[in-house]
């Protein structure tokens, strides 16, 4: 058995975010920022709106679209690394509010490459024959981790939440690679609460996320092309034959040298990156909702998935819609 995603969803808070409203806080402008990223504008949370509460609104819009009752959900799995809550966890939380009484909840940590590693995980638990619906949910809420004085950081991310309600069919996915280089963590990074008590004199204190621009392009300009060739050659598929490379909306440079690297054409790589900024684990999910929703993907239609972030982290999906 194998994965097919019968319904999707998406949520993004209603706060947008410009460039030039970011021009204000940091030496910055819209033409830097859109010709060094192609991002225009992102969306950020407010106060009572985190992380579970969107992934709770993708999730009911997920399971309306798959006409499924939450009570029908054997597993729950989200994908977030920045959760509202140390623990419960906001799988847990995303189950309650939905009334998922059945299902098995967790979270995992693989930043922007969360909701595939999530997908690939549902898959080995529906090969096992253990579930058979579940839920896979990415999203984060990065504002709450962000140096707005870091021009380098603050104008390219933002908050979202996407959600998939997948199944175990006999067609669906193909093949699907994973990868971790810890060796290069800390070329993406944000320290959690700091070990300071009584014992130091000191009050626990939180980072703010750090990042080596260009380690992370070098990284995902050879990583994702090798994981897409990857799962293409051992899923017995011609580049060719793929309609659409569905990949982690971090950059468009990023997604030009990939598909040089390919010989493919930019037309076969869907963007949004240019309205919500980079949203991490929640990239891929409201991509591919986006694109359900407005008739991009038919039955039988090849899709390759590809997601890259902290870690350093990567993976590939090749799927049959």
């Amino acid at each position: 058995m194998t994965i097919k995603i019968i319904g999707t969803g998406s949520a993004v808070p209603e706060q947008v975010v410009t460039n030039d409203d970011l021009a204000k806080i940091v030496d910055t402008n819209d033409e830097w920022i859109r010709t060094r990223t192609g991002i225009e504008e992102r969306r950020i949370a407010s106060a009572g709106s985190g992380t579970s509460h969107m992934a709770t609104e993708a999730a009911k819009k997920a399971l309306a679209q798959a006409g499924i009752s939450a009570k029908d959900l054997d597993i729950i799995i989200f994908a977030t690394s920045t959760p509202d809550c140390c623990f419960p966890s906001g799988a847990c939380e995303v189950q309650a509010a939905i009334g998922a009484d059945k299902a098995v909840a967790f979270d995992i940590s693989a930043a922007c490459s969360g909701f595939i590693f999530a997908l690939h995980t549902v898959h080995s638990f529906f090969k096992a024959g253990i579930y058979q619906t579940g839920l896979v949910i990415g999203a984060d809420t990065l504002s709450k981790i962000i140096d707005w004085q870091d021009r380098s950081t603050c104008v390219l991310f933002g908050d979202g939440a996407g959600a998939a309600v997948v199944r175990a069919e006999e067609h669906g996915t193909l093949h699907m690679t994973m990868g971790s280089d810890g060796s290069k963590a800390s070329a993406l990074a944000c320290t959690a609460r700091t070990t300071d008590s009584f014992l130091t004199g000191k009050k626990p204190e939180l980072g703010y996320m750090t990042m080596d621009g260009q380690e992370v392009f070098k990284f995902a300009v050879k990583t994702v092309p090798e994981a897409i060739r990857t799962v293409l050659s051992e899923g017995g598929t011609h580049i060719d034959e793929i309609k659409y490379f569905v990949l982690h909306q971090a950059n468009y440079r990023i997604f030009e040298s990939i598909a040089k690297r390919l010989k493919i054409s930019m037309e076969k790589f869907p963007t949004n990156l240019e309205r919500f900024g980079n949203t991490s684990g929640a990239t891929i999910p409201i991509l591919l909702d986006e694109m359900n929703r407005e008739g991009k993907l038919e039955r039988g239609d090849k899709i390759v998935l590809a997601g890259f972030g902290a870690g350093l982290t990567w993976g590939a999906t090749l799927l049959e819609w």
